[in-house]
């Protein structure tokens, strides 16, 4: 078993982490860090309201034994050089401080956009661009670091970039134009959106995030190139709005693809990349990568959103767009606090230690 700490363990992203490594098969938490608020607390307090006693718990499943009487330690205490890797769900100026300071020890593994656009640095999807793990030992050596950062993508381009491999693959893209629904849960907790903002409301602007995707798809979906990633070469541009659903990014996405393609085709392509998937046999891996809906009613949030514990991209109304010649057109729908964020990091471990970069 390898060890692990998470940083940031009290907040929405760092419960998801402490219930996806709940009797995990190959990683171990063995101590949660979090700010001086709750440092010194067992995790059970520490997530609890002082003043009304409220559990601010913000998970489905119920708080597990195994962290309950964890003691909390505060970021500055943690010792990397004890764990064989790190998680940390922190605010991007806090990423910036705190994650190179273990790396030079450690693996880190971070939800935080702070470094996701160096040039040493892979964004990894596990399945999409398995290839540009090396680069993670060029940004060891370049740095001079035991360990390494190894960030997430914005939650809302992990569904984008999945669904776009197959079709680059087989077809070659020319040009995407997205436009998202994403969930409340996107903006996290604090400070969130304010209920009287999103109620009977779309709210049509997400600071960053337009640009997070448009930059992040093209370095996925890039290659390798002497030791550094050339992005992929088609054109991104989105549209991205905030709704009142609670977890799961809507992405209603246009392809105009470099060869001709068909909507049977680009399904048939979906689902053989899905069944052909390099982590199939990954702990955290889910039953069907992508699936297909032909219901032109799906994918819907509150029905498809737990797909295979929220680790499927659930794809549908895939129809030919008839005012291109190369156009293809669906919709995805993609569990931002599993598949891109916490769960999808414990698989992205999973890789990394299938690969023995762990």
């Amino acid at each position: 078993m390898l060890k692990v700490a998470v940083i940031g363990a009290t907040g929405a992203v760092g419960q998801e982490f402490v219930v996806a490594l709940n009797k995990h098969k190959w990683f171990q938490l063995t101590q949660v860090a979090a700010s001086e608020r709750s440092a010194g607390k067992k995790y059970v307090d520490a997530i609890r309201d002082p003043n009304s006693g409220i559990l601010r718990w913000h998970n489905r499943e119920e708080v597990p034994e195994y962290v309950k009487n964890m003691v909390v330690s505060k970021v500055e205490d943690i010792k990397p050089e004890n764990f064989d890797l790190i998680f940390t769900a922190l605010e991007s100026d806090d990423a910036k401080e705190i994650e190179p300071r273990f790396a030079k020890t450690t693996p880190v593994i971070s939800t935080a956009a702070a470094f996701r656009y160096e040039s040493d640095v892979p964004i990894l999807i596990p399945g999409i661009n398995d290839d540009q793990v090396e680069l993670l030992n060029v940004q060891k050596k370049n740095r001079g670091w035991k360990g390494f950062i190894a960030p997430l993508p914005n939650c809302t381009t992990t569904g984008l970039a999945i669904t776009l491999k197959p079709i680059l693959d087989k077809y070659g893209i020319d040009k995407v134009f997205m436009t998202s629904m994403q969930a409340l849960s996107g903006a996290g907790r604090s400070p969130g959106v304010i209920a009287l903002d999103i109620m009977d409301n779309v709210i049509p602007y997400i600071p960053k995030e337009e640009e997070k995707v448009q930059i992040e798809a093209k370095k996925i979906l890039g290659s390798m190139n002497k030791g550094s990633i050339t992005p992929a070469d088609f054109k991104v541009s989105c549209t991205c709005t905030r709704v009142p659903v609670s977890d799961g990014h809507t992405e209603s996405v246009f392809v105009e693809t470099d060869r001709p393609a068909e909507a049977e085709g680009v399904k048939k392509e979906m689902l053989r990349f899905s069944k052909n998937v390099s982590i199939r046999a990954l702990p955290t891996a889910p039953k069907e990568y992508i699936m297909v809906h032909d219901d032109p009613t799906r994918p819907q949030p509150r029905i498809d959103r737990e797909v295979n514990d929220g680790m499927t991209t659930v794809v549908g109304r895939l129809r030919k767009d008839t005012a291109f010649d190369n156009g293809i057109k669906y919709v995805l729908l993609s569990h931002n606090e599993k598949m891109g964020s916490a769960r999808g990091a414990v698989l992205l471990a999973e890789l990394l230690k299938d690969k023995k970069i762990l």
